[in-house]
């Protein structure tokens, strides 16, 4: 089966099986992992940043930001299409008690005018304005990657405004693979950052926050009332350090493979729309005698997954387990249709 669902159905490879199964444990609520210990200070230093917690989920990631950020009441700036607002259940009315301000942006990035026109008066009629969350890339934005000018202007009126800045970078890697960015420049633009190992990185599980000490420090407050503590958790450790050390630079190919299915599937009279592809994820319209739940079924007979996000539109992810032949086997299968 050729799965192109996610970027987080990946398994790990032999090599990073052995580092795991060598992997030095202890407690890390203790702050006596040593693969954790080594792993979140690899993350710190590469980002330039004081500190780094792991935790096992991107979405845990994001929400213990929102929580340590703000305060019941208070507001946070996203695009409308952010996994902040759309895939966490709502957590951060939730968790937070926070409300959202989504704004329309253009595939998922929006401008520092738009931050700027959504920060509330100080009003005890408005919910004050407190956090700003940004996501590259951009998943509903079809991998969509952040121009660095918008970013750096973005943190200028966070920080003229006294808000903090949090970016969701569960694919930020994919991002710095097409940019001429490095992490340390992303390190001094924000207050926090989420970077997920389990995604195009190949890690089994887990995601890094990464922060001031000060701000890590409430976030391990955070992750333990809300059940993240892990005791034994550098099997898991061991997994991430070998992702972030080994399975980085090869991401450009994914992005590479994604650009020729692309190239088929717009030879197709039945193929509408397909979002810019500029990472690792093609998003496409479906049109005239297929719908995007008929066509992903139609895949699936032939041994290929892909998901329907809407009733027009389904998602491609290519990632580590997506090989040059499966590739092929893909345009193929489309050149049959």
């Amino acid at each position: 089966m050729i799965d192109f669902r996610s970027d987080t159905v990946t398994k790990p490879r032999p090599e990073m099986l052995e580092a795991m199964m060598n992997a030095k444990v202890g407690d890390d609520v203790f702050h006596e992992d040593p693969s954790i210990n080594e792993l979140e200070a690899f993350a710190a230093d590469m980002f330039g940043m004081e500190e780094a917690m792991f935790c096992p989920s991107g979405t845990m990631s994001n929400e213990i930001a929102v929580k340590a950020h703000t305060n019941a009441g208070d507001e946070v700036i996203c695009e409308y299409n952010s996994h902040i607002y759309v895939y966490e259940g709502g957590g951060i009315a939730f968790n937070s008690f926070c409300q959202v301000r989504p704004i329309p942006g253009n595939r998922g990035r929006i401008k520092a005018h738009q931050v700027l026109d959504s920060i509330n008066p100080d009003d005890i009629h408005r919910a004050p304005t407190r956090l700003v969350s940004l996501e590259n890339t951009c998943n509903r934005g079809g991998g969509s990657c952040y121009d660095w000018n918008d970013i750096t202007e973005i943190s200028n009126v966070c920080r003229d405004h006294h808000l903090n800045l949090h970016l969701d970078g569960a694919r930020l890697f994919n991002a710095l693979a097409e940019t001429e960015q490095t992490p340390r420049q992303y390190g001094s633009a924000f207050d926090s950052i989420n970077i997920c190992l389990s995604k195009g990185l190949g890690a089994p599980v887990g995601s890094l926050l990464l922060g001031s000490s000060a701000f890590i420090k409430k976030s391990r407050r955070i992750r333990k009332v809300w059940g993240g503590g892990m005791r034994q958790a550098g099997f898991l450790g061991a997994a991430g350090l070998f992702a972030l050390k080994n399975n980085v630079h090869r991401l450009h190919d994914d992005h590479l493979r994604a650009l020729k299915i692309a190239e088929a599937l717009n030879k197709k009279s039945f193929i509408g729309e397909i979002m810019p592809v500029e990472t690792n994820i093609i998003i496409f319209e479906v049109k005239g005698s297929y719908t995007a739940k008929s066509l992903a079924e139609k895949f699936k007979e032939n041994q290929i997954l892909v998901i329907p996000i809407s009733e027009t539109k389904i998602r491609i992810v290519l990632h580590l387990d997506i090989s040059p032949a499966m590739v092929n086997e893909t345009i193929q299968f489309i050149d049959s249709l």
